[in-house]
C-alpha cells in the first residue's frame, strides 16, 4: 500500500485505526490536554509526524520545555509539578528574591506572573490558587527581550520591549526594533532546535547584562507582530519545510 500523507485533524482521527508504519502526518495535531499519549501511539506504530512529535509536546507545555532544555535557560530554573517540588524550592530559592511563575499553557505572556518572594509562590500553590505543573525562576533584572524566527532560510531576530511592565510581550503595550542575528545566536537556536526536533521555532531570550543569551519559551508557532513577516509569508515557508521533510520521509519508504 502506498504511503499516505495525512494533512487534516480530521481525516486524521476518523481514519486513525486504519494508519500503518511508513505513513506520515503532517502538520500540528490539535488535541486536548490530556490526549498528548496519542503522539506516544502514532510513533510506537511507527506512523511519522512532521513536524516530530517531541516538538509538538515542547511547544504544548513550558513545564516540558524547562525539564528538556533547562541548561539553555537562566539559573535557578525550576519545575514544579506538585507540593513535593514546591516545598524543595522553599529551600532553594531566596525568600528575599522576586520570582516568575510560568502557568504551563498559557501563552502570549498572559500566563506569566510575578511574586515577591518565593514564600508567595508557596502560599498560592498550597491553597491551590496556582495549578500545577508550572515552571519557576529568580526574577532577572535588568534583562532584555529578544525572539528569533527560525524559519528555513528566513530568518530574523527583533527585541521587544516595555518600559511600562517586565512583560515585554507587544500586545501588552511593548515596543519592537531589530536586533543583529549574528551566527552565534544562531548557532544556538539551532543547538536548542535540534535538541527538542523543532524544524522551525520561535525562540524568546532573555539576555542579561553581561550580554548572555537564556531561552525563556520555544514554540513552533508564534505572534508575527514585530516581525517583518507577513502571515502569508510565514505560512509559505512552513508548508515548503513541511514538503522537504515529507519528501525526505517518503524516499526513505
Amino acid at each position: 500500500m502506498p504511503v499516505r500523507i495525512i494533512q487534516e485533524n480530521a481525516t486524521l482521527f476518523s481514519h486513525y485505526e486504519e494508519l500503518e508504519a511508513g505513513d506520515i502526518v503532517v502538520g500540528r495535531i490539535r488535541m486536548h490536554a490530556s490526549e498528548e499519549g496519542l503522539i506516544i501511539d502514532l510513533l510506537q506504530r511507527g506512523i511519522h509526524l512532521v513536524p516530530s512529535g517531541l516538538s509538538q509536546v515542547c511547544s504544548r507545555s513550558k513545564a516540558m520545555q524547562a525539564q528538556l532544555l533547562r541548561h539553555f535557560m537562566g539559573p535557578g530554573t525550576s519545575v514544579v509539578r506538585d507540593q513535593h517540588d514546591m516545598q524543595h524550592c522553599i529551600g532553594f530559592f531566596d525568600d528575599q528574591q522576586a520570582v516568575i511563575c510560568k502557568l504551563d499553557r498559557a501563552n502570549g505572556g498572559t500566563g506569566v506572573l510575578k511574586f515577591a518572594s518565593i514564600e508567595d509562590v508557596y502560599s498560592q500553590a498550597m491553597l491551590g490558587v496556582l495549578r500545577y505543573p508550572f515552571v519557576l525562576q529568580p526574577f532577572y533584572k535588568g534583562c532584555r527581550d529578544v525572539r528569533v524566527v527560525m524559519l528555513g532560510e528566513l530568518q530574523e531576530a527583533y527585541e521587544r520591549h516595555n518600559s511600562n511592565n517586565f512583560r515585554h510581550n507587544l500586545h501588552f503595550g511593548g515596543a519592537s526594533k531589530s536586533w543583529p542575528l549574528n551566527r552565534e545566536l544562531q548557532e544556538l537556536c539551532e543547538r536548542i532546535m535540534n535538541r527538542a526536533g523543532f524544524p522551525y521555532a520561535h525562540l524568546d531570550f532573555l539576555v542579561n547584562p553581561e550580554g548572555d543569551f537564556w531561552l525563556s519559551e520555544i514554540n513552533l508557532r508564534g505572534g508575527l507582530r514585530g516581525s517583518r513577516l507577513t502571515q502569508s509569508d510565514y505560512l509559505k515557508q512552513v508548508e515548503k519545510i513541511h514538503a522537504g521533510l515529507v519528501a525526505e520521509l517518503a524516499k526513505q519508504g
